[in-house]
């Protein structure tokens, strides 16, 4: 009989053992928990703090009482793995006084990550808190309900902080945002996230961006300082720290099984260790990105419930590789829905490719569904793609509806390495309530199909003033009350719908720059106007991307 030792629950431990009870009936399986709960939702703790799940049973997905009657899993809570042997394949247990070992026969480590609390000056303070377990959950559900007309401060920018905010701002709270950089949400690139970053601000979260913070001080036990490097001071009933985290594998220092220079336990493509028997999966372990092929760590649940079935499956002799991962994630921001897969401009640029050579993107604002259908919601989709081949590279949505659908598309598309002619020739449902007979995606496959084969040459917002100092003239193709309201300096309004009849007040001589509303009549007229002999571009977008890229600075509000 095999014994088969789990360190770690959630995500990836429960998921583990489940699997091996489900492929070995006559096992012995141990899993060791630190904490009280072996199976919790962490992704909604911060709707448990903000009061949208209302229970705090509703984030148990399995006691575990429950687990050992559904699998016969001997399960160890409030025990703690503290010591791994891998030569005598055995670890050691301490639970409260007590300290035992175990023998195993296979070792899946599951010991997930914890978060940052870096050496900042009075970071101790009772209500500096973070938010990561159900106990966490607890603790700042009851702060924010004792400081409901209070203030709360978060520290950091990414996916944690950001529902944090929400979710003490939905309890009431004056609630500010601190992020070091200049802007929110990595996995967005800046013109996309200063969308996200509008809604905050509209919600009325105040963002301090590109500004770290220096210390804490303590005004009393209800009080704490907050002193920014900039030496701006903010005051706080509650301070949330969610500033990243580090994989938790500080008891396997000497046990001969290697680790990444933060922490991270290597692992191979089958997910398992340097160490015979030995395997990990979840937020501490550096796996490969599917794209690249290099190192990579993601600290997401979906990639920790696959690496875990994985490792069970390659346990028991079913030998598994593991392909990767892509970073597809996705956020509530009030109102809006955010997401992502693939890589952003940022880290392209950061790993050596340059926009115009290597690649280009479309950005294109569909809707959720047909306009004449009621109810449809624009979103914009950035869609970056190769210029050798045509391989869809990542994309970004954000919007009020539609945004999931469409990235968890391109994110199985990504899966199997697809191009831009994969998008066009995707065959998608459809239904009035639920989409379009030319979805989102064909349409942004069309954009780059064109991009590739010299039919459209787009402009982005941030070459539009270099064109216009070189003597290009703008067209704008919007409606006169459009117009009116606001438009590039300097433009001519002729409608769309007017253009053809109006070639004589452009100038053959000159680069003509065309700007509508979102950049769909922009192409049209723009292919009209060269097939004529005229030097013409459109800008990518239209006057509703220019206005993101005019947000783009970091702002204090």
């Amino acid at each position: 009989m095999s014994k088969y030792i789990i360190v770690g629950g959630v995500a990836g431990g429960a998921t583990a053992a489940a699997r091996l009870r489900r492929l070995d009936e006559a096992a012995e399986i141990i899993l060791v928990e630190r904490g009280g709960e072996i199976s919790f939702a962490n992704c909604g703790l911060p709707y448990y703090v903000g009061g949208t799940i209302p229970e705090r049973d509703d984030l148990l997905l399995m006691t575990p009482k429950r687990f050992h009657g559904l699998f016969n899993v001997d399960v160890r809570i409030h025990s703690e793995v503290i010591r791994v042997d891998t030569a005598q394949k055995k670890v050691t247990i301490r639970n409260g006084e007590r300290e035992y070992e175990e023998i195993y026969d296979a070792l899946v480590l599951s010991p997930g990550a914890k978060p940052l609390r870096p050496p900042i000056p009075g970071i101790d303070h009772k209500n500096i808190v973070t938010l990561r377990n159900v106990p966490d959950a607890d603790l700042l559900r009851q702060l924010a309900q004792r400081y409901a007309n209070g203030k709360a401060v978060v520290v950091g920018g990414g996916f944690i902080g950001i529902e944090a905010a929400e979710n003490l701002k939905e309890r009431g709270m004056e609630v500010t945002l601190v992020e070091a950089v200049p802007h929110i949400l990595a996995p967005f690139d800046t013109d996309m996230v200063v969308l996200a970053e509008k809604e905050l601000r509209e919600k009325g979260v105040r963002l301090i961006l590109g500004n770290g913070v220096k210390e804490f001080v303590s005004v009393n036990e209800e009080q704490v300082e907050v002193h920014l490097a900039d030496h701006t001071s903010l005051e706080a009933n509650l301070v949330v720290l969610a500033i990243g985290v580090r994989p938790d594998t500080g008891f396997l220092s000497d046990s001969g099984i290697r680790l990444g220079e933060r922490g991270h336990i290597l692992v191979d493509e089958y997910m398992q260790t340097n160490a015979e028997g030995v395997y990990a999966v979840g937020d501490a372990v550096m796996t490969v990105d599917h794209q690249t092929g290099k190192a990579a760590a993601l600290a997401l649940a979906g990639p920790a419930n696959r690496q875990a079935r994985l490792a069970a499956d390659n346990i028991a002799g079913r030998k598994r590789k593991y392909h990767g991962v892509m970073g597809s994630s996705i956020l509530k921001v009030f109102g809006l829905t955010a997401a992502s897969t693939g890589k952003n401009e940022r880290t392209l640029e950061r790993e050596g490719l340059r926009y115009g050579e290597d690649y280009r993107y479309t950005l294109t604002y569909p809707t959720s569904h047909v306009t004449y259908y009621p109810g449809a919601e624009i979103f914009a989709l950035k869609m970056i793609f190769s210029m050798k081949d045509g391989k869809v590279l990542g994309a970004q949505a954000i919007g009020k509806a539609g945004v999931d659908k469409c990235i968890d598309t391109v994110a199985a598309v990504l899966q199997f390495d697809g191009t831009i002619y994969d998008l066009i020739d995707l065959e998608l449902s459809y239904a009035p309530p639920f989409g379009a007979a030319k979805a989102p995606l064909n349409m942004a496959g069309y954009y780059a199909d064109n991009i590739l084969q010299g039919l459209a040459n787009p402009l982005r917002p941030d070459e539009l003033s270099q064109e216009m100092e070189q003597g290009a003239q703008v067209i704008d193709l919007r409606s006169p009350a459009l117009y009116q309201g606001s438009h590039i300096e300097g433009a001519v309004n002729i409608p769309t719908e007017q253009l053809r009849d109006n070639l004589d007040k452009l100038d053959r001589d000159r680069i003509i720059l065309l700007a509508c509303k979102t950049g769909l009549n922009g192409y049209f007229m723009e292919r009209m106007l060269t097939q004529r002999g005229f030097k013409a571009r459109n800008l990518m977008g239209g006057c509703a991307y220019l206005e993101a890229f005019k947000e783009r600075a970091p702002k204090d509000q």
